[in-house]
């Protein structure tokens, strides 16, 4: 069951973990995504730069449809097309970025979906729980189903695997 991982790409070089749960099983009971990483990087996340030198540690069928930019950011590849994202300089400064997941949440999400545990899950599912004050946010502010009504909230919100579209 327990299975090693070797990662070397443009961001780590030699960082070994152990995937030691199912794919997409046995989360914590107060972390409920509404979207799986395949389902994320399909609609289009992040201006399509993320993930695009590291695939061979996932799955080959999340990339089959995904909205990756090899060659820089766009944020026209993202669901709302628009730009919802602060530069990873930003969560760095922020103190957001930990050396086992240098590309943030969604990096360490990846992992977790695929089976890796770790003492930085609470932390990371604290700040995901936290981001739902947007969800909040546009049911206050939108009418149900307004998919034009805040649509870098409702991008932000698919940063983090919450589906806005049903909001």
């Amino acid at each position: 069951m327990k299975r090693k991982v070797l990662v070397n790409d443009r961001m780590q070089r030699g960082y070994v973990y152990y995937r030691t749960e199912l794919v997409g099983r046995h989360f914590a009971p107060e972390f409920r995504p509404q979207l799986t990483p395949k389902q994320m990087l399909q609609l289009g996340v992040f201006a399509g730069k993320y993930m695009t030198d590291c695939r061979r540690e996932f799955p080959a069928n999340w990339f089959l449809r995904a909205k990756l930019s090899p060659a820089g950011r766009d944020p026209r590849l993202n669901y709302f097309g628009v730009n919802a994202s602060q530069s990873l300089a930003v969560w760095r400064q922020n103190g957001w970025i930990r050396a086992q997941d240098p590309r943030g949440w969604f990096q360490w999400y990846c992992r977790y979906h695929m089976g890796r545990r770790t003492a930085d899950d609470v932390r990371q599912i604290r700040r995901w729980r936290a981001i739902a004050r947007h969800a909040a946010a546009i049911r206050k502010h939108c009418e149900h189903g307004n998919l034009e009504c805040r649509r870098r909230q409702r991008q932000a919100l698919l940063h983090w695997a919450y589906d806005s579209r049903t909001i």
